[in-house]
């Protein structure tokens, strides 16, 4: 990742990931003329704006004025592989916060180590990783 403070204070952020680059910033202007510059010195393709990267959906409301980063389709493939679909209840807190796990308690048989897996996966993209299957 690459950042520039501008003489408007504000920054330009350049991300390049192996052969993908990504600029942020809020004016077009700003981005097509460093799009221009990086062309004169490097053989570039415009692919337009960014719908996903590494697994992460880039969304974008109506005006363009706020972009959300979601792992939805990441999520639906977890769920799929375990066959939970809809009409699974979910819980906030399936563990009371005041009970204490043992090691004995660990899984010891297939659907245990499933379930085990359900959740890892699950808790996965909130720890900020990416994973893919």
């Amino acid at each position: 990742m690459y950042y520039n403070k501008l003489l408007s204070k504000e920054y330009i952020y350049l991300l390049l990931y192996v052969d993908d680059m990504f600029i942020a910033f809020k004016s077009r202007s700003v981005i097509d003329k460093l799009n221009k510059d990086l062309s004169s010195e490097f053989e570039m393709k415009d692919l337009s704006e960014a719908k996903k990267v590494l697994g992460i959906e880039i969304e974008r409301d109506q005006k363009g004025d706020n972009v959300s980063l979601t792992q939805n389709g990441y999520l639906k493939k977890v769920l799929q592989k375990f066959n939970i679909n809809g009409g699974t209840k979910f819980v906030s807190t399936p563990l009371a916060s005041h009970f204490k796990l043992k090691t004995t308690m660990s899984p010891t048989s297939v659907e245990e180590r499933e379930y085990k897996g359900v959740f890892l996966l699950l808790l996965y993209p909130i720890q900020g990783g990416i994973q893919s299957f």
